[in-house]
């Protein structure tokens, strides 16, 4: 029971960090972008919206995140069951990624 107690523990700080880091990004742009200049809004590759963009690309990889910390707890406590499965949900998500990118 302890180590499941201590799964959801290391997974809950992970999306609760990982939310707030992201949550600041996309406020941090946002704040820069209302402060900046007006060329600021006609010109999108401005650092402001770099910033809310990775905090954006944070939030889409955090589910993510999780599935690989938890294939790799699972690895380690060597639960190849749970881990298989982790492993085949990634494997899924990654495939999405793969297939659902324009053709260049």
């Amino acid at each position: 029971m302890n180590r499941v107690r201590r799964l959801e523990e290391l997974l809950a700080g992970l999306l609760r960090y990982g939310s707030w880091s992201a949550s600041a990004a996309i406020g941090l742009g946002f704040l820069l972008a209302l402060v900046g200049s007006d060329s600021a809004a006609r010109n999108p590759a401005t650092a402001a919206h770099r910033i809310a963009t990775i905090g954006i690309v944070l939030f889409i990889l955090l589910p993510m995140l999780r599935v690989l910390v938890m294939f790799l707890v699972f690895l380690r406590e060597r639960d190849f069951r749970f881990a298989c499965v982790a492993a085949s949900v990634l494997a899924i998500i990654l495939l999405g990624i793969v297939l659902g990118r324009p053709a260049t």
